[in-house]
């Protein structure tokens, strides 16, 4: 009997501990089991002992299963912080606190009425939206506040890759020794490091780099601010060369957004992205700035007695009356071009590469050599201010301009408009109260009617021309090289003796 009864306990103590080992068994998702978790709902119903404990295991149960997700295995993944259009809106938030509330705000200055273009943008068909608008008005009015500014426009939205460019024109006040400055400082530098290391001089004579247009004239009359969001903070563009002028017109790039990108092309671009926007900017100005005929004439104090020097100054015309909005509807003559054209030489007035500045006349009279002198070039000459649209050239068959009218169901209060077909994106509207705007929204990129063919670089330098000199011969053979070496201690040992022939009939002369 009592080996019965302990096969029985055996039995029975098998059985407990594979029925222990089947609650341990765990989840294949998961590392819970059966046994852990009926262990923690009757610690939890020891903790808690509750009067109606058989009513509330199930609640119980599922308390502590949801306690177990969320405390170690979540699913849920975490939220941001901040996300980046959380953080546009921090920084846009400021455009809308007013500042010196107590104080009044004057009436008249360099803001423009933002709204108002946008009312005449929407009756034509183009513009930002009336929100985006708003919020561009403000970011044009931060600017104004913080730049010593005499007069600004909204001049467009340039369109990149990463990121777009709202673009400020503006007449800009401020110093103008900043970049000169920098220069003197590198000069001085490398003069430093030419007094220590004196560095053999290269006879290459590069060609005269075209001098830039001071500010306030030509290709700089403006100043551009730019910025990639309103509330972002505006960025001064620097002045224009014409070396990127002339490199701008031989390549296509998209902008990236980032005005520090660099640009590879070929030929090389003279600047980062921040140049070469300067350098679209400067030329979509130059051609798709247009204004109603009469609005604009020119000044009067113009030197008229000189020689080939173009009219480049104009004023308003305080006697212009407007236009109907038919004729200008109806004609590309009654606009005309307010902004100089731009030469292949990349400025606005042509500058005669053969006159040398003052420093470079003193490095000629050091380094003074007989040569002919080259002959002079020939002046460049473009198309005149105030010149007619119709005057344009086409591209491929393409004319220049396209004309419309914004209704021509109400005519009466309709506008007139142009859209530039050699800069996708340039429009300008006006209306019969004297009233005109320019705007410009596009990626950047000319209209050529063709295939674009970029430039292909040099042909190689030709080999070195050969000669005697430089002509490869054979390696002497071991005969020929034991021959010369004879020959070489022959003659060493020839004039070693006559050496001490002369010793001996100096001692005996001596004697």
């Amino acid at each position: 009997m009592e080996t019965s009864a302990e096969a029985l306990a055996d039995q029975r103590q098998r059985v407990a501990e594979n029925f222990k080992a089947f609650l341990l068994k765990n989840r294949t998702q998961t590392t819970f089991n059966l046994y852990d978790h009926l262990v923690r709902v009757l610690i939890k119903v020891m903790d808690k002992r509750p009067e109606n404990a058989v009513d509330v295991i199930e609640d119980l149960s599922h308390e502590v299963k949801r306690s177990m997700v969320l405390d170690k295995q979540s699913m849920l993944r975490d939220a941001p912080s901040t996300t980046s259009s959380e953080l546009l809106d921090e920084k846009q938030s400021v455009l809308f606190k007013r500042e010196d509330e107590g104080e009044p705000h004057e009436m008249e200055g360099p803001l423009p009425d933002v709204t108002q273009l946008a009312y005449f943008l929407q009756q034509i068909g183009v513009g930002l939206g009336w929100v985006e608008m708003q919020r561009i008005l403000l970011a044009l009015k931060q600017l104004v506040d913080m730049q010593p500014l005499h007069s600004c426009r909204f001049w467009g939205k340039m369109l990149g890759i990463e990121g777009n460019y709202l673009v400020a024109e503006t007449y800009y006040m401020g110093d103008e020794e900043e970049e000169e400055v920098e220069e003197t400082h590198n000069k001085g530098e490398a003069g430093e490091e030419d007094e220590v290391i004196k560095v053999p001089k290269s006879s290459y004579k590069p060609p005269t780099p075209v001098p830039k247009e001071p500010r306030h004239s030509g290709t700089n009359k403006f100043t551009y601010f730019v910025c990639r969001e309103p509330g972002l903070p505006w960025v001064r563009l620097p002045d224009v060369t014409p070396a990127q002028i002339t490199v701008a017109r031989q390549i296509r790039k998209l902008f990236t957004g980032r005005l520090d990108a660099p640009i590879v092309c070929y030929p090389p671009f003279p600047g980062n992205e921040a140049s070469y926007l300067r350098a679209q900017i400067a030329r979509i100005s130059a051609e798709t700035l247009v204004s109603p005929l009469g609005f604009y004439l020119f000044r009067e104090e113009e030197d008229e007695d000189e020689e080939n020097v173009a009219r480049d100054s104009i004023e308003e015309n305080p006697d212009f009356e407007g236009v109907s909005v038919q004729e200008m509807a109806e004609s590309l003559s009654a606009w005309v071009h307010h902004i100089q054209h731009i030469l292949n030489q990349g400025r606005c007035v042509w500058a005669n590469p053969a006159e040398k500045t003052e420093n470079l006349l003193e490095e000629d009279a050091e380094e003074e050599e007989k040569e002919e002198d080259p002959d002079e070039p020939e002046r460049e000459i473009g198309p005149p201010l105030l010149t007619p649209l119709s005057a344009d050239t086409e591209v491929n068959n393409t004319p220049a301009w396209s004309i419309r009218i914004s209704s021509d169901l109400i005519s009466q209060y309709a506008i007139a408009f142009v859209r530039s077909n050699v800069w996708p994106g340039a429009y300008a509207y006006a209306c019969g109260n004297k009233k005109f705007e320019n705007i410009y929204i596009g990626w950047g990129l000319q209209f050529l009617g063709e295939d674009f063919t970029p430039a292909l670089p040099p042909p190689p330098e030709s080999e070195y021309p050969s000669g005697p000199e430089l002509t490869e011969v054979l390696d002497p053979s071991v005969q020929e090289e034991e021959a010369l070496k004879e020959a070489q201690e022959a003659k060493q040992a020839a004039l070693e003796h006559n050496d001490a022939l002369d010793a001996e009939e100096e001692e005996e002369e001596e004697n």
